[in-house]
This record gives C-alpha cells, sequence and structure tokens, in this order.
C-alpha cells in the first residue's frame, strides 16, 4: 500500500468513526416552558390558487414589543418547496382569497389610516404580476367579510353599519373627550367582544372591480352573514333571522336574491331553529349546501346537520340525519355536482369527509388520532388541510389519494422538546355511563410510580378535549403532573343524546363523570389519591366550582372566568336565550335556579384552596361570578386568591397576562401538591 492510499484509508476510515459516533450522540430534549408560548405559530384560513400551485393562508406569530399576536398572509407553494410572506408593516391581515381568474389576491387589513381613525377592515389587493398591495374599499363601518364572483368582476362584501355613538366630535352638545351615554333597548344586550349591543346590522354590499366603487344590496333593521355567490355571479345566498325579533330566537334561515339592487329576497328554508353555515351552490347551480341546527328549545346544544335544498325552492333534505356527529364547514362540493367534502367532529377528533348528494354512505378521506380545522380543495381528490395532534401543533399538509405530505413548517421548535404520552382514557361513573378523554403523563414517566394529578375541565360545556396541541396541558405535564382531560356528558363528539344529557340540570351527571375519571386513575395507580388538583375555564371553572362543593378530596383548585350564583347572572351576561329556553325565567322557576347554584349556596362545605382568574370586561361570564366565590371562600377561612386581568373580555389578549395566568396555574399546583408534601 503506497502513503497515499494509506492516508485516504485513514481518512475514509475517520469520516466512518465520525459519523458513527454523531448518529450515537443526540442532543438532549428540553422540557417544554413557558417562554415557549412566544414560539407557537397559529395557521388559519388556508386557500389553494386557481391553478392548484399555491396555497395562501393567515399566520398569527407573538409580537413580544406589543404584547400581543399579529397575523400576515403567507402563501406556500404545493410542493412545500418555498414560503413567501405577502404582506408588510405592523397591521393585523387575514381573510386570504385568490380572484378564480388567478389575476389577484386579497385580504382584509383591520388597520385605520391617517385620513380616517374609524376606516375599520378593508380589502387590500395584490397584483399576482408584481408590485405591492393597494387598498381596493373604503367602506365606512369596515368589512367584516367578503367573496369574489365566479367571474372576477365584483365582490360581495358583508359591511357593518356605522355607530353613531362612535365619534363624540360629531355629536352635538357633547364634550369630545367624554364618551357618551350607552342606550339600549335590546332583548339581547350584551356580547363578549362586542359590549353593549346596540341596533346596528350587517348588510351586503357589492363592489365592482372596473368602476372600483360599491353599493349596498341589503339594508334596514335585519342582518345579513355569510354570503354567497352563484356559479354565474347573478344571486347570492345568505343567511338572515328575519322575524320581529330576532334576539328572541334562532331561527336563522337561507335567503336568496340577485344581486341587483331592490331586488326581492326568497327564503328558501323555514325551519325552527338555526340553518346557517355558509350557504354553497353546487356547481350547476341547482342546489344550495348549508347546516342546519338543532330546534331552537336546545341553542346550547346544537349539532349540525349537512343539508341541501333546490335553488329555486322546494323540499329541504337532510344528507346527514343518520350521521350523529356534528358537521363543520367549509362545504365544498365536487366539480360535477355529485359529492360534498366537510368535517366531521368525532370522539376526539375531526375529519375530513365526503357525502353522496343522491344518497349513500360517508367516506372518511383522513383517519387517525388527529384533528383537521379546515382545508381547501385542489381538484376534485386532493386538499390542502390544517392538521394536527395533541403532541404537534397544526400545519398545513397535501392531502392526495389519502396520504399527507407537509406544505408548511413554521412550528419546527417542536421538535426541540421532549413531550410526554398522550394516551386515550375511558372511565365509567357511577350509573354506569362511559366516558372518554386523554391523559397525558410527564415526560420520563415511570410505571408503578403515583404522580400529582389534575383534573383539566374543558369549557363549553359543548366542546370537546381532543387530539390537538393545547400548551397548558404540556405546560403541566412538563412540571411532573399527570394531566385529565375528560369529555364528561354535555360534550360534543359523542352524538346528541350525550350532548343533551345535562339539559337543564348542570353539574350533576357532568360531575359524577368528572370523579369517575378520577377514581379509575387512582384505581391504575397513575394518580395519587393525596396529591389531587383541578381546574378550568369558563365552564371548566363552572364545574370547577360544582366539584369542590361536592367532594373535599382534592387539595388544589384553579377557576377562571366561572359562575356559581346563576340568579346574578341573570342579565348581567350573554346568555339570556338559553336561560329562558332551557331553565325559564327566575321568577317561573325559582327553586332549579337555587338548586344549579349549590356551589355558593354549599360554599361552607368547600376545604379546598381555590385560585380564582377573570377578565375585568368580560360579558360571557361576567368577573362577579369569581368574585363571589372568593368573597365566599375568604369569608370561610379557606386559602383564596383572586386575580383580576384589567380591561380583558373571556380570552386573555395581552401574551404577557396570558404567560402571568398559566404561571399562577402552575405555582397554586406546586404550593399545595407538592410544597405540602
Amino acid at each position: 500500500m503506497t502513503q497515499r492510499d494509506y492516508l485516504k484509508t485513514l481518512v475514509v476510515a475517520l469520516v466512518i468513526s465520525v459519523s458513527v459516533f454523531a448518529q450515537q450522540v443526540t442532543v438532549p430534549k428540553r422540557s417544554i416552558g413557558f417562554d415557549d408560548l412566544a414560539q407557537l405559530q397559529l395557521i388559519t384560513d388556508i386557500q389553494v390558487s386557481p391553478d392548484g400551485k399555491w396555497v395562501a393562508y393567515s399566520l398569527s406569530i407573538a409580537d413580544m414589543e406589543k404584547d400581543r399576536r399579529s397575523r400576515s398572509i403567507w402563501m406556500a407553494s404545493w410542493d412545500g418547496s418555498r414560503k413567501i410572506k405577502l404582506n408588510s408593516g405592523p397591521e393585523n391581515a387575514s381573510q386570504p382569497r385568490w380572484s378564480p381568474d388567478g389575476r389577484y389576491i386579497s385580504f382584509v387589513v383591520s388597520r385605520a389610516d391617517d385620513q380616517d381613525k374609524r376606516a375599520g377592515s378593508q380589502v387590500w389587493l395584490l397584483d399576482r404580476d408584481g408590485g405591492e398591495a393597494k387598498r381596493l374599499t373604503n367602506v365606512k363601518g369596515g368589512v367584516s367579510e367578503y367573496a369574489w364572483s365566479p367571474d372576477s368582476t365584483k365582490l360581495l362584501l358583508l359591511v357593518d353599519d356605522i355607530d353613531p355613538d362612535s365619534d363624540p366630535e360629531k355629536k352635538d352638545g357633547w364634550n369630545k373627550k367624554t364618551p357618551p351615554p350607552i342606550v339600549v333597548d335590546r332583548y339581547s344586550f350584551k356580547a363578549d367582544g362586542g359590549g353593549y349591543t346596540k341596533n346596528l346590522q350587517t348588510h351586503i354590499h357589492i363592489f365592482d372591480m372596473a368602476a372600483r366603487e360599491s353599493f349596498a344590496l341589503t339594508s334596514g333593521a335585519h342582518s345579513e352573514t355569510s354570503a354567497s355567490w352563484s356559479p354565474d355571479s347573478k344571486s347570492i345566498a345568505f343567511v338572515s333571522n328575519r322575524t320581529p325579533d330576532p334576539d328572541r330566537n334562532t331561527e336563522t334561515r337561507i335567503w336568496v336574491m340577485d344581486a341587483v339592487p331592490g331586488s326581492p329576497m326568497r327564503a328558501l328554508t323555514s325551519h325552527s331553529g338555526p340553518d346557517g353555515g355558509r350557504p354553497t351552490w353546487s356547481p350547476d347551480g341547482k342546489w344550495i349546501a348549508f347546516l342546519r341546527g338543532d330546534d331552537d328549545k336546545y341553542y346550547g346544544y346544537n349539532l349540525n346537520k349537512l343539508a341541501i335544498v333546490p335553488a329555486s325552492g322546494g323540499e329541504v333534505r337532510e344528507l346527514s340525519r343518520d350521521l350523529d356527529r356534528r358537521i363543520y364547514g367549509p362545504l365544498t362540493w365536487s366539480p360535477d355536482s355529485r359529492t360534498i367534502t366537510f368535517i366531521v367532529q368525532d370522539d376526539m377528533t375531526k375529519y375530513l369527509a365526503q357525502m353522496p348528494v343522491a344518497g349513500g354512505q360517508l367516506v372518511k378521506l383522513t383517519q387517525g388520532r388527529q384533528i383537521i380545522d379546515d382545508y381547501s380543495p385542489k381538484d376534485g381528490s386532493s386538499f390542502a388541510v390544517i392538521r394536527g395532534d395533541a403532541t404537534s401543533p397544526s400545519e398545513i399538509m397535501a392531502l392526495e389519494k389519502g396520504v399527507q405530505r407537509p406544505i408548511s413548517n413554521h412550528n419546527q421548535w417542536i421538535r426541540e422538546v421532549a413531550m410526554g404520552s398522550v394516551e386515550d382514557f375511558s372511565s365509567r361513573s357511577l350509573d354506569g355511563t362511559e366516558v372518554h378523554g386523554l391523559m397525558i403523563k410527564p415526560p420520563g414517566y415511570r410505571a408503578g410510580q403515583r404522580y400529582p394529578t389534575l383534573l383539566w375541565i374543558h369549557g363549553g360545556p359543548n366542546l370537546q378535549d381532543e387530539h390537538t396541541f393545547r400548551m397548558e396541558r404540556h405546560l403541566f405535564s412538563a412540571c411532573g403532573y399527570v394531566v385529565l382531560t375528560i369529555n364528561y356528558r354535555g360534550s360534543a363528539g359523542r352524538g346528541s343524546a350525550y350532548q343533551k344529557a345535562i339539559y337543564a340540570d348542570w353539574g350533576n351527571k357532568e360531575v359524577q363523570d368528572l370523579l369517575g375519571a378520577v377514581d379509575e386513575a387512582v384505581k391504575m395507580g397513575v394518580a395519587d389519591p393525596n396529591r389531587l388538583g383541578l381546574g378550568g375555564w369558563s365552564y371548566g371553572g363552572i364545574l370547577t366550582n360544582y366539584i369542590i362543593a361536592t367532594d373535599t378530596r382534592f387539595q388544589a383548585a384553579v377557576s377562571g372566568a366561572s359562575s356559581s350564583l346563576f340568579l346574578s347572572m341573570y342579565g348581567t351576561d350573554q346568555y339570556i336565550k338559553q336561560y329562558e329556553r332551557e331553565l325559564g325565567p327566575p321568577w317561573k322557576n325559582k327553586d332549579l335556579w337555587i338548586k344549579l347554584s349549590y356551589p355558593f349556596f354549599q360554599a361552607d362545605k368547600i376545604k379546598t384552596p381555590t385560585l380564582f382568574l377573570g377578565g375585568t370586561r368580560d360579558f360571557n361570564v361576567p368577573i362577579a361570578g369569581v368574585e363571589q366565590m372568593y368573597q365566599a371562600l375568604k369569608s370561610l377561612n379557606i386559602p383564596t386568591q383572586l386575580v383580576l386581568y384589567p380591561d380583558q373580555r373571556h380570552s386573555l389578549g395581552p401574551l404577557s397576562y396570558q404567560r402571568d395566568c398559566y404561571e399562577r396555574y402552575v405555582a397554586w399546583f406546586d404550593k399545595y401538591l407538592k410544597d405540602q408534601q
């Protein structure tokens, strides 16, 4: 062997040795932490381009300097090789839409310009041939939704009425620095995020692309929502409640009218409950698909069905009558008008499905323990979907012939994090009801060892804990807790009867189900019966209050945005429709109202140290709910604390408040489940 050959052999050996060593040495993954709240990027509203080569979407990221999330418009190539941010600047952008001819991409920007600080959201336009995005509309009141006509010549706009009190400077005799009085005369007069509800409506406008001007198609005392174009760009279908007092019922119906001023409206449905979703025309123009809800009585336990109605009027057909699961839009027709695609909410999952219009079996397009949050069709058989699971934040995937392939990768940070296992969990309640949920175990979990365990309760109640990424679960898990998330009766995903089981009977079957799940976790040898905590937000906080007034075994609790004295919630929150349908007015059914308020009236039975939290401007579950329970426990000398987030609604907005909330959760649980052991 020559010296050169020897050196060459030595180099090759060293390369192989280094390669083998590198494969053996792996960088240990870190625990998820509070700093990761700012790492999470959220994808919404995906739209495949007409040529099928790109997917546009809205991306929400943390803006730490402004202490909030900001949204921008991106597009990714279908093969996933390129990602491009389309808008610049600090404004919030959403609702990306391609013009059907493929020439433009448009989006909504929620920003006030220098000339009008109350300009509201407006549509902006980007020419795909190049150049900067430019504002297209300048509609007073702002644009809440919009859609391109199929011929690309017009836009359908949903425009909000202008609030005459929004500009004190124009109010005669009023100090411009002092807000004017709020005058209310509506039955349902509060909405979280909207404040006190005034007599303001949303109407349909048509924007002409050539003339660059718009006109109002509808007006008056009723609102229109969820409007869509007919295939020939001549008519519009929309949802509206045109009863004399829409506040007092949920009777929204599907309407159709020509896109010409003064055209008459035709009601296509007459259901005694909500007909809605986004009415969607079949490509041949013969049918309109929509979502039919339950009767008005079951306002709080709605389970949507897929339905179609002839565009010319006629009998409604419920295609998913035999599918005892909730259906979500968007609704998408196949090019031949023979099938409809939609999302189905099942037991802890959401999957993409199709159903033939002529009748037949539902076809699942996705499988497994995952969540499909949104989708957009590329053609009759391929789709872009937003897909996530319990350990992976949602990303965009291409779905082709049943196979998913990544298109986006905005949450690569998750690969650095050690995750605990997320496992399906099942238990039985005292009455024999089978209950499903999830058990999240800490990283490095050891079988046979008991762990401090948190029962973390979802809100709603008509929601579900599912195989989707939830930051609080993994933060608790990283801190050494086993976490139980349980779909008690009243939850979605298990059918209509399961949802309606708690009708006018709150805090009974749900408590049985949740306590039964804890019993099962203890029986399995996983949960330490001496280190049990629980908590939740909204209805999760309400159920927390029910449980600590029922069972004293828990050593710590956190109750966010909750209530217990329901008599005091009447007229102060946004649920007047549900209260009067489900419980009846308090003066007619006082005993039931008092029965459902037992956590407050039996507060002297509570022994669990409890942390109460909420936003001071919450109109969903007003702050009085947690203040009352805090005061009761304080009077009883039970360890408690009240945390108020200034000017916050039902969901906390500032990132600093979100982090503070999570940190307080963990500190409270650690204090009573770890520090005192």
